[in-house]
């Protein structure tokens, strides 16, 4: 018998923390749909025949196949339709940019709210996590070996689909613990790290080594990699390298790059009483940045007890490039909103403490290169901001250490490794790349899809070859 559509033009509300209590807490915010909301919301998708929001998916999960599951009741089925484009379901499903992608495609969304297809996708995960036990089986043995050079999404999401094929994997982190941005920079109660945990166990599951404390460049070289016996190595590193503004100041105690913030935070739990990598317990908070990463510095600082915790901006409130959700979470956790300001200068006491910063006001002129307004100084607007820590999160370039220990292998002026088309070939015969160590600093979801793409790429590769 068919369902019956929902034709409620708005999508169905994500219950949540309270703000005034999830402000002193690291829990996770967005507490997920219940199994009556996905299968109500999941009946709005019209099951679209062209699949307008398949074509916006980085990694091209097929959405309306798995809505429709859900729609019939069969969470199983729509967590293996989604598992097989996807070996970071419940990741994607919580930060993934949704609004931006896939719902942006959504039908539903010309004469009301777009289908809530990541609310969905979490939904899913979630499910099967706490409902299946059967473990998966480990694909059968090709006889090919290749090396991942990185444990985030895009190394993730290459090893994954490269087991899937028989691979043998081995993935190289060097951290102590594989998730790379999941792990060290979005804050837990975005991304609950037993999730990231459960999705690792599940590559695992299928063959994929992990060797962690592994700094490639120091360790082991790319070329000692290839003689180890690797066919094809996929170096999806990331962008860790924090870049500042060069003001004066910034070398004072008290100023945070929002990598080291987040790191000492969310991966040494710095939040925890008696961590071994305490973090100043600050009063009053400059977070300067407009992205998602500042969002997730700022909203941290608020929970490690800053009575007053400032996003300071060059451009307005309609240029931010975060997410419409995350500014609206910070918002509603009293995180101040300084837009039209940049620093100009860090402000320190006499014990080399920060004390504050000072400021100048902006007004938007013409469009810039990158299509936005260009911030422009409004004459005498100069102010100080009376603050005693700055996190510093206006982007991360690639570390230089691969690039530097590894002949042959191009990279452009900002350092990121130069690829040749979609599928991450680099200047060096079999090693490709993907991620934000080529794109420089971008979303969990398009650095997944590069690893994708570069799984496909390698397969031809290596089956040319033999």
């Amino acid at each position: 018998m068919a369902i019956q559509r929902n034709m409620n033009p708005k999508k169905c509300p994500m219950p949540v923390q309270d703000p005034q209590v999830r402000r002193n807490n690291f829990d996770e915010v967005a507490l997920g749909y219940t199994y009556e909301m996905a299968v109500n919301e999941a009946r709005r998708c019209l099951n679209c025949k062209n699949k307008p929001c398949r074509s916006a998916c980085p990694v091209q999960i097929d959405i309306p196949a798995f809505i429709e599951k859900v729609a019939n009741e069969d969470m199983e089925g729509a967590y293996q339709i989604i598992s097989q484009s996807s070996s970071l379901p419940a990741v994607c499903g919580r930060v993934c940019p949704q609004e931006t992608q896939c719902e942006s495609k959504c039908v539903r969304g010309i004469k009301g709210d777009p289908v809530g297809i990541g609310r969905l996708e979490r939904f899913v995960a979630d499910y099967h996590r706490e409902h299946c036990s059967e473990k998966s089986e480990s694909p059968t043995p090709n006889g090919h070996k290749v090396a991942i050079i990185g444990a985030g999404p895009s190394g993730l999401t290459a090893a994954g689909d490269l087991a899937k094929l028989g691979y043998k994997v081995t993935v190289y982190e060097a951290l102590h613990l594989a998730g790379g941005v999941l792990v060290y920079g979005i804050p837990e109660f975005r991304l609950p790290k037993i999730i990231v945990q459960k999705e690792i166990d599940n590559l695992k599951a299928i063959g994929v080594d992990i060797e962690t404390n592994m700094v490639i460049g120091k360790v082991l070289t790319i070329d000692e990699l290839f003689e180890m016996g690797n066919e094809a190595i996929y170096i999806g590193s990331g962008a860790g390298l924090p870049r500042f503004m060069n003001i004066p100041g910034e070398s004072l105690k008290g100023v945070y790059s929002a990598n080291e913030y987040l790191t000492r935070i969310n991966l040494m739990k710095a939040y925890k009483g008696g961590s071994k990598t305490p973090i100043k317990r600050s009063k009053r908070v400059a977070v300067v940045g407009g992205g998602n990463v500042a969002m997730d510095a700022a909203r941290s600082a608020k929970r490690m007890g800053a009575d007053e915790v400032y996003i300071v901006y060059r451009r307005g409130m309609q240029e931010l490039p975060a997410r419409k959700e995350e500014v609206e979470h910070a918002e509603e956790e009293g995180i101040i909103f300084k837009t039209l300001t940049n620093p100009v200068e860090v402000l320190g006491d006499e014990n080399g403490n920060v004390c504050g910063m000072r400021c100048v006001e902006m007004d938007l002129g013409e469009p810039d290169a990158s299509g936005r307004r260009r911030p422009i100084v409004k004459e005498g607007s100069e102010f100080v901001l009376d603050v005693d820590t700055m996190i510093m999160s206006i982007g991360t370039s690639p570390n230089p250490l691969i690039r530097s220990t590894t002949p042959g292998l191009e990279t452009n002026k900002h350092g990121c490794i130069v690829t040749d088309g979609d599928d991450g070939l680099t200047t060096r015969e079999g090693v490709y790349a993907g991620g934000d160590a080529v794109t420089g600093a971008a979303t969990v979801i398009l650095a997944m899809g590069a690893g994708k793409a570069a799984a496909k790429a390698i397969d031809k590769y290596i089956k040319e070859k033999s």
